[in-house]
């Protein structure tokens, strides 16, 4: 594995709240927890991504601060007959960053390739940040799948995508089978996928393009093991879960990677 190269993209860290915290006032608390942590350095972009009952407390309690707010989802049309859906437009102007794709949609609810990118898509044009995910379930990392699973939904859910969408574009490498089951993938495979995700995004926008997205790791990832992922050279931060529901352990995190980033600048 090649050594850490003296320049990075500004790393994020977000955390994907998931259908947690419970109450209204826990998920404040919570953000204030956070938003102490994140005000202490200024190396790391740190954001968090509530369920859409909470976005506006929370984004009440973050206002004017360090820490980004996002939505865990969106819609891929600006309006209509839709019940239950939020287009990117009702999300755009005060949470500018939305997950897309995740694991869990896909599982849950379905989600195709095509969907996701559709909504990256209808994302992107509203002027939001586009965090996309992708990832191998269990049975092809076993079956040595990985590789084309991957560059498959790559180029599948970033089939909009142009190079002008570049910096406010984020994939997040999330091996399904590695989410929320303690079984974290080891450093070399996340670095080689995540190299090969910026290699498939080259290819559909342009190398220089490319360089620009920011590429994050997701997948059982905490305290104690996120340096080891924010120190790869293609790793431009994690996607969170668990982890981010504990404000300690959270911060932690962001003091770690602030620790890794800094230094690479030295």
């Amino acid at each position: 594995m090649p050594s850490t190269p003296g320049w990075r993209r500004r790393p994020l860290l977000a955390g994907n709240w998931k259908l947690n915290p419970l109450t209204a006032a826990a998920a404040v608390e919570l953000a204030e927890g956070i938003r102490a942590a994140a005000g202490t350095q200024d190396q790391v972009d740190v954001k968090v991504y509530p369920p859409f009952t909470w976005l506006l407390p929370v984004a009440d309690r973050l206002a004017g601060g360090p820490v980004g707010l996002g939505a865990q989802d969106c819609f891929w049309e600006p309006s209509g007959a839709y019940t239950g859906e939020i287009s990117a437009q009702m999300l755009s102007g005060w949470c500018p960053s939305v997950i897309l794709g995740h694991s869990e949609r896909r599982q849950y609810q379905g989600e195709t390739d095509e969907q996701v990118s559709r909504k990256a898509a209808a994302a992107l044009a509203a002027g939001l940040e586009a965090i996309v995910c992708v990832g191998e379930r269990a049975e092809q990392h076993d079956a040595g799948e990985t590789e084309p699973v991957v560059a498959g939904q790559v180029r599948g859910s970033l089939a909009g995508v142009v190079a002008d969408d570049s910096p406010r574009l984020v994939v997040a490498y999330e091996p399904v089978w590695a989410i929320g089951t303690g079984r974290n993938a080891d450093p070399e495979h996340a670095y080689r996928t995540m190299r090969l995700v910026r290699q498939t995004v080259a290819e559909l926008i342009g190398e220089g393009a490319a360089q620009r997205v920011r590429v994050l790791y997701g997948g059982s990832v905490n305290a104690a093991n996120v340096e080891s992922y924010v120190e790869l050279p293609e790793c431009d931060g994690c996607l969170v879960g668990g982890a981010s529901l504990k404000a300690d352990e959270f911060s932690a995190m962001i003091a770690s990677t602030a620790a890794v980033y800094g230094a690479v600048a030295q």
